[in-house]
């Protein structure tokens, strides 16, 4: 099924820009620039306002990147926790830097703001999935999963 069959599927429902940008990028990884123009035509709004909507929201990604994003929360408890030995972990287990890709698309690492799990720190998600105290000796179980 091509992106403009998957933005199609959610152009009578409110809101519905965001939840096809979701699906688009659930298939893709992020939303290509065409994209946004396909889904501003399907919508009925100007390109600028799709723009908007797909560069204010953080979790959609107007850039290629890997496949399996992987988010780790730099707030100040993650920090505390040691959040910094994990980013290196992942980083030396991935061989990319945060805000990098892997040369074979399986894997972004970016870094955020806090995901709502306090009581468990440090936090990553990957693809939305959280991991609670996480240290680097768990990364490479974790990444395992994904590989």
């Amino acid at each position: 099924m091509g992106y403009t069959d998957i933005i199609a599927r959610y152009s009578d429902k409110p809101g519905g820009l965001i939840e096809a940008f979701h699906a688009v990028q659930k298939e893709l990884s992020y939303l290509p620039e065409e994209v946004i123009v396909e889904a501003a035509r399907i919508f009925n709004v100007p390109v600028a306002q799709a723009y908007g909507v797909a560069s204010f929201y953080s979790m959609f990604s107007t850039k290629a990147r890997g496949k399996n994003i992987i988010r780790i929360c730099e707030s100040a408890p993650c920090h505390v926790a040691g959040a910094a030995e994990v980013v290196a972990a992942i980083e030396a287990e991935l061989g990319i830097k945060a805000g990098e890709s892997t040369a074979d698309g399986s894997f972004a690492l970016e870094l955020t703001e806090c995901v709502g799990q306090c009581q468990a720190t440090p936090v990553i998600t990957i693809n939305g999935k959280a991991y609670l105290d996480v240290n680097p000796a768990k990364i490479r179980e974790i990444l395992a999963e994904y590989k």
